[in-house]
């Protein structure tokens, strides 16, 4: 029995971030769900599109599970971004049938169940379901957070779901305060500290 809570909790972890991930989508347009916000050129549509190859590898060939679907190829970095012929809606229903997929092979395997992930180096390659879940919550954990701060960027939208906030305040005013003084903080240790 303990297995199966712990499967659900993990599970429950991998959903909290998907769900964030692509809340951050919502209420933008085109032109800023895709524009590159850093300097490699990270945008939101395509860490959607990223995390979907991602599942499509660790929860479905790692498992001998594939999908009718193929994982993104092309050129070097294709599935960090978003082309002018796919649509939102396209990427982020493939996401959802992806998920759905890999919440069929994490419900049909017990957590010790032993798969193999292709791009990994063979004396590393096999892993188990447990770990598969470890790694693909990181992975979409790391990437949301790195859409809060795309998102945050691009119209100053903040916290974890459209429902949770996760932050102390949604006041503005406040934030714009807190900002300046950490910025005079940062100046005032850069004068003390820096030769």
């Amino acid at each position: 029995m303990r297995t199966t809570d712990e499967k659900a909790h993990l599970r429950r972890y991998l959903q909290a971030a998907r769900d964030a991930l692509l809340w951050k989508l919502d209420g933008l347009g085109e032109y800023d769900i895709r524009r590159p916000v850093t300097a490699t050129g990270t945008n939101l549509l395509g860490l959607v599109k990223h995390v979907t190859g991602c599942e499509i590898g660790y929860f479905g060939l790692t498992f001998g599970r594939p999908l009718p679907i193929e994982p993104y190829e092309g050129e070097l970095n294709a599935d960090m971004w978003a082309t002018e012929d796919e649509s939102r809606a396209d990427i982020v229903d493939r996401y959802r049938e992806v998920w759905a997929h890999s919440d069929v092979t994490i419900e049909s395997l017990e957590l010790d169940s032993v798969g193999r992930v292709p791009h990994w180096p063979a004396e590393q390659a096999e892993i188990t379901l447990h770990r598969a879940l470890v790694h693909m919550i990181a992975e979409t954990h790391r990437h949301a957070g790195h859409a809060d701060i795309v998102r945050e960027t691009i119209d100053g939208a903040i916290g974890l779901t459209a429902r949770t906030s996760n932050l102390p305040t949604d006041d503005r005013a406040w934030w714009a305060e807190y900002r300046e003084r950490l910025d005079h903080t940062a100046r005032a240790a850069a004068d003390r500290w820096e030769t």
